[in-house]
């Protein structure tokens, strides 16, 4: 298994905005290399479908302003027409169209001309976090508060709780909370307790 690298991006990839925050790993490396490979794509648009907060927004922009194609964010829940002629503006002025989506690829959709170009459309898939890249997320999300977070306290949470995007930033604000209001150290009993009185572990884990 491949390392997690936090330098994701390719240095002929600009970095926009908070692109540099994107953590690479076999959990969404599939996506990235999909979105190099743009040039090979069989139509000019995509569909990227990924759980909520796994970063799916953060590679689609920095693609789009890369090449300066067009992203719709939650394509699923769009206009149908808006949809089908972005679909077709895309083939028409080669900018590629990025569609994101939280479920099914494609979805199901109403109008038949847009179900005849998804079905054509390449699908490209960011997964639930590996150990590596869950790991590396909560140590990213504690770094953002100023907060180091020990080594034995960090495997801990990696081994005892549920490995998704938003638990990660879940257990990150719930340590924090405790720890603030406590004026504790991030410390392996710290950590246990907040996490056992947030839910998150069982309270048996956290004695």
């Amino acid at each position: 298994m491949k390392a997690a690298d936090q330098i994701a991006l390719p240095l002929d990839w600009p970095q926009v905005g908070e692109d540099h925050r994107f953590i690479l790993s076999d959990a969404n490396r599939a996506a990235f290399d999909h979105f190099r490979q743009w040039a090979m794509w069989p139509v000019k648009a995509t569909i990227l479908a990924g759980p909520r907060r796994s970063g799916r927004s953060l590679l689609a922009r920095g693609f789009v302003t890369r090449v300066g194609g067009r992203l719709f964010d939650n394509a699923d829940g769009h206009d149908e027409e808006a949809l089908f002629h972005a679909w077709n503006d895309a083939q028409d002025s080669g900018r590629p169209l990025v569609m994101i989506t939280n479920g099914q690829a494609p979805w199901p959709v109403s109008l038949p001309d847009l179900r005849t170009r998804l079905a054509v459309t390449p699908v490209t898939h960011i997964l639930e976090p590996d150990d590596m890249l869950f790991s590396a997320l909560v140590e990213l999300l504690f770094a953002d508060r100023g907060l180091h977070i020990p080594g034995e306290a960090l495997r801990f949470i990696t081994q005892r709780v549920h490995r998704d995007y938003v638990t990660a930033e879940r257990v990150v604000e719930a340590i924090d909370r405790h720890a603030f209001a406590e004026r504790a150290r991030l410390t392996l009993p710290t950590i246990r307790r907040a996490l056992g009185l947030a839910g998150i572990i069982d309270q048996r884990s956290a004695a």
